[in-house]
């Protein structure tokens, strides 16, 4: 059976109170029904008063470039007005909701702290508490499972809070966005009126493959389902001089540059990690961002086993591989976006450590039990356990 989003079993109930109250739908073309009709459309067609829609990151087509602020518009499917929460602001103003009622929040995730969509609903949370309007989140499910013993650290520090993480929890956290909500809007007292549309027919040992339904990209990079499995740990090469696979066929399921030896770090990988992961050396040339244009050496990896695979753990191993093999040629980089226009401490906004760059200086012996320790993150199974719906 199928799953059920959270849209379709709110297309599916008879009496909704609230639905001829004025609606602010936060969307983007990524949110779709089961059938893979964008909810907002649905919503509209069934009814719904639908007012204004907000958009977060990559904006309303879920298409914009990774990091570029999204300017206001009109949306082509619904003629509605379109207000941008990854441009001039990050929240919306007392004006934007001056003549709205509901805010729903219908925006898929991957189940990764530095993916922004959670924090544009952080920012939602807070305006719902402060405009005293309600919040109604339409839920999904976690595409990389809900599995508690697959979430990985380390847990944000507090000189790394950014957009990419603006409060304490793991890299993968397991939970779906409904969960995080209600979470948050507790435990930091945020006290919102909230209520969830929980989605049906999942269970927390499901990934994306088995929802039944195929799998619509979440932002230009997140093309392939795949691509979700590797997320977690490929992000951090976005701090370095090497290419993360973006603007080719596989965005974040492969590593490159010009001048990295792609059989040596194949076979290195190939020595320690297990049967979980297999990797190949390829050819690759991106269309944009890093070495545009240029023939990239590169390592494609391929998840056999997501049950054992541990992705950020993977990611760190990965480069600290190919710092070793490349001492003259490896750089950290920094990586500019709307919300860090100078792009700088990237890697510790992702990684959630301070001067995250240091842990690749230790010896390996010490890099690895330093990342196996922070990697670990068993209190945060207690810590949300009174808010998981599935």
């Amino acid at each position: 059976m199928s799953v059920l989003f959270g849209v379709d079993v709110l297309l599916a109930t008879e009496i909704i109170p609230w639905k001829n109250q004025r609606i602010a739908m936060v969307t983007n073309e990524a949110a779709t029904t089961q059938s893979l009709v964008p909810s907002r459309l649905a919503l509209q067609q069934a009814g719904f008063n639908l007012k204004k829609l907000f958009s977060p990151e990559h904006g309303i087509s879920a298409k914009g470039a990774d990091g570029a602020p999204m300017l206001n518009g009109v949306d082509e499917l619904t003629d509605l007005p379109i207000i941008s929460l990854y441009g001039l602001k990050l929240a919306p103003t007392a004006k934007d909701l001056a003549d709205i009622d509901i805010i729903l929040f219908d925006v898929p995730d991957i189940g990764v702290r530095f993916y922004t969509y959670l924090w544009t609903l952080s920012y939602l949370l807070e305006s719902s508490a402060s405009h005293k309007i309600q919040l109604i989140i339409l839920d999904r499910p976690n595409p990389i499972s809900g599995s508690m013993d697959l979430n990985e650290g380390p847990w944000l520090g507090p000189q790394c809070a950014s957009f990419i993480g603006r409060w304490p929890m793991p890299i993968r956290h397991g939970c779906t966005l409904g969960e995080l909500a209600l979470y948050y809007n507790t435990e930091r007292n945020i006290n919102a009126t909230l209520e969830i549309v929980a989605c049906k027919h999942w269970n927390r040992t499901m990934f994306q493959l088995d929802w039944g339904i195929p799998f619509v990209p979440t932002s230009p990079a997140i093309q392939r389902v795949e691509s979700t499995l590797l997320y977690p740990g490929l992000c951090f090469l976005e701090a370095t001089n090497l290419s993360e696979g973006r603007s080719t066929d596989f965005s974040f399921e492969a590593v490159g540059s010009p001048w990295l030896n792609a059989e040596a770090v194949a076979q290195q990988i190939n020595l320690f990690i297990g049967d979980e992961l297999s990797c190949r050396p390829v050819h690759f040339i991106p269309y944009l961002n890093k070495f545009a244009g240029e023939q990239c050496n590169g390592v494609h990896f391929t998840v056999n086993d997501p049950f054992q695979f541990k992705p950020v753990f993977f990611g760190l191993f990965l480069i600290r591989i190919i710092k070793d093999l490349h001492p003259e040629k490896f750089e950290w980089a920094p990586y500019k976006t709307h919300v860090n226009p100078g792009g700088i401490h990237h890697l510790a906004k992702l990684l959630g450590i301070f001067n995250a760059e240091e842990l690749f200086e230790l010896p390996m012996h010490t890099f690895i039990q330093k990342c196996t320790k922070e990697t670990k993150v068993a209190d945060w199974e207690l810590q949300v356990s009174n808010y998981l719906l599935y």
